[in-house]
């Protein structure tokens, strides 16, 4: 059976700096038609920096949306058109004042493909050096360091809810044979 669902007819509800809203009609794949609401978004790095004594740079910081704090991976959105991979290296000295010396793909995900198009881009940083950080201007958060197993053990038990983090944890841990 092919499951292909059709645009049939989109309208943009919305356009804002970083999201677009369209109202789609769909054709799908029994002859009907459905209602799609639908973000697009220009997609995002998150890099876990793995340093010599095996510790992660995080980031604690308020997430509006949820109103509350999370703690996750240092991430940021792309620019239109931009690279993911120079995206990756200056969101981590951005956020974390971390420099990379090395730098390895792990892939990406979409953490909400239901109603959202937006990639995320994964990364390993290694090889760190310090640097200084440099937040954009309407961005507040701080820096934690941790052990690579605690992290492992916070996202396991459910303590670090971030997609993005557990994702590129899980891969990490993988990668790494632990």
């Amino acid at each position: 059976m092919d499951l292909t669902e059709r645009t049939i007819e989109s309208k943009t509800m919305f356009q804002g700096r970083i999201i677009t809203v369209l109202l789609d009609t769909a054709g799908l794949p029994d002859g009907g038609t459905a209602q799609r609401e639908v973000v697009l978004h220009p997609g995002g790095v998150a890099i876990l920096a793995l340093d010599e004594a095996d510790n992660v740079a995080l980031v604690r910081q308020y997430r509006y949306p949820l109103h509350g704090l999370l703690l996750e991976l240092p991430a940021g959105k792309l620019d239109p058109g931009e690279d993911h991979r120079p995206a990756a290296l200056r969101e981590l000295s951005e956020e974390t004042g971390l420099e990379a010396g090395e730098l390895t793909y792990l892939g990406h995900i979409y953490a909400s493909p239901g109603f959202c198009d937006e990639a995320l881009h994964m990364y390993l940083a290694r090889d760190l050096t310090r640097a200084r950080q440099h937040l954009d201007e309407d961005e507040f958060l701080d820096v934690v360091t941790m052990p690579f197993d605690t992290l492992v053990e916070q996202v396991m038990s459910g303590e670090i809810t971030d997609a993005k983090t557990v994702a590129a944890v899980l891969k990490v841990k993988t990668l790494l044979g632990r």
